[in-house]
């Protein structure tokens, strides 16, 4: 295995024991970035970002420098950053390693851009549930406003910032960037209507940048290094790195840092391959809201374009690997199951096309639907693309018009049997060789580790070095 293809910048010394606090971080050169960035014109700050072709992590792609370009200056109004660390799609975990392993990277690239758009108040919302990340980022925060990082005249600069980490209640719902202003401001969380879009009424009908935890990260080796820096990693359309987390039926799961344009089939090879004895079924792109790609994809470059011309989305690049043992409609009505119970109720496509489309799902699961109700899946799911408040109601139809895309006939073999045609314990991480069963596979009731991986061994656990971390 090589790891020459692999980035490692924001990952670079997670394996140091107190990569998490100040000392750790300044180190290598931590908070270097903040005074040249603070030496510079805000809107300066701004085109270095933008010359950089960082594009946002969390999701969607949007250019970050333009972004920041869209809040108007000179009216008058407070300017707000918020950090969207909501994290909590199925597949997705790259985040919380990141504040977990560097905090202060996040805290440093706040600065900066908050600084950049003149914003005095910043907050980085965080989901409720993973509160040891909470404690660490609070700790961080701590540490930045005692050493003169944040707070009133930052660096004798004359800029004063003041950073907030705020809890979230643990609603998926809150990822979306209006959602999360809403909750943030006290309400429940959900969508808003745009027009106005929050770069001109966001947090308190102010201007609000909201980003997500990578790309404020990103920042600070941006300003350090230059924009020709991270536009020599990537593609030209997809410049820089990014994290790619692997999980599934995989050897070695975990978080890659490699640039965009690298391939699943590299990625994978990274990892330790499949697990021994099967192969690569389907797998998701950028999580369980993007659609599903299979074998014959795995060669496609993961950035932005090429994804999305092989009919998927980057996202945030969750890569959850299915090997040949998964029923993909048992797993397409998890992740229905999910979005389900998420939905906000705003809307109605969403609230009720999702809660049918588990309905018809959890039958056909169980031998008990009809045919013809894959194409009242169909139906269902083009009532609700593009027709929802927001973007989780598309989220949760692209699992399932392209899993019927690339596996009808397992659906409907479902029907043919009676039942599922799979061994559920077999696809399980904890499924181990046996010949009793006809796929090779049962599961260990014993629990033990050291049975988990086909042929009896133990796999390599997940590091946390360069380049590759662990969940």
């Amino acid at each position: 295995m090589t790891t020459d293809l692999l980035t490692p910048v924001l990952s670079a010394h997670w394996d140091e024991p107190d990569s998490y606090t100040m000392t750790g971080y300044k180190r290598h050169g931590g908070y270097e970035a903040l005074p040249k960035a603070l030496g510079m014109h805000q809107d300066a700050v701004i085109q270095l970002v933008k010359s950089s072709g960082l594009r946002g992590r969390g999701g969607a792609g949007f250019p970050t420098g333009m972004k920041w370009g869209f809040i108007p200056q000179g009216d008058g109004k407070p300017h707000y950053l918020v950090v969207n660390a909501d994290e909590s799609e199925p597949g997705t975990c790259k985040d919380v390693p990141i504040m977990l392993a560097n905090p202060h990277v996040l805290i440093e690239g706040a600065i900066i851009a908050s600084y950049a758009i003149r914003a005095t108040h910043a907050f980085i919302y965080v989901r409720g549930e993973v509160l040891h990340v909470v404690r660490r980022l609070r700790h961080a925060v701590d540490e930045a406003y005692e050493a003169g990082y944040l707070g009133q005249n930052i660096l004798d600069s004359g800029y004063d910032l003041e950073l907030v980490v705020h809890a979230g209640a643990g609603a998926y719902i809150c990822g979306e960037e209006t959602a999360l202003l809403d909750s943030l401001e006290g309400r429940r969380g959900q969508p808003r209507l745009r027009p106005p879009f929050p770069a001109v009424a966001g947090l308190y009908a102010a201007p609000t940048v909201v980003n997500n935890v990578e790309s404020i990260a990103s920042v600070p080796s941006i300003v350090a290094n230059g924009p020709d820096w991270f536009t020599g990693m990537g593609t030209e359309k997809s410049a820089g790195f990014g994290f790619f987390s692997l999980s599934g039926h995989i050897n070695r799961p975990g978080q890659y840092e490699a640039p965009l344009g690298v391939t699943l089939r590299q990625l994978i090879d990274l990892a330790g391959g499949v697990r021994a004895g099967h192969e690569l079924k389907f797998w998701t792109p950028g999580g369980s809201s993007t659609p599903i790609l299979t074998a014959e994809h795995l060669d496609v470059p993961l950035d932005f374009e090429a994804v999305g011309a092989a009919g998927s989305l980057l996202g945030t690049r969750a890569l959850q690997i299915f090997d040949d043992t998964t029923c993909v409609v048992r797993a397409v009505l998890r992740w229905t199951e999910f979005y389900a119970h998420e939905s906000c109720g705003k809307c109605t496509p969403c609230r009720e096309g999702t809660y049918w489309m588990v309905q018809i799902l959890d039958r056909l699961e169980r031998g008990e639907g009809r045919a013809d109700e894959l194409d009242q899946l169909l139906d269902i799911s083009d009532n609700i693309l593009g027709r929802a408040f927001c973007a989780l109601g598309d989220g949760a139809v692209a699992p399932i018009m392209s899993s019927i895309q690339y596996f009808r006939d397992e659906y409907l073999a479902h029907l043919e049997n009676g039942g599922c045609p799979f061994d559920a314990a077999a696809s399980t991480v904890f499924a181990k060789p046996t010949p009793q069963t006809p796929d090779g596979f049962a599961a260990d009731t014993a629990g033990s580790p050291a049975a988990d991986t086909p042929g009896g061994e133990t796999p390599p656990a997940p590091t946390a070095g360069p380049g590759s971390a662990s969940r």
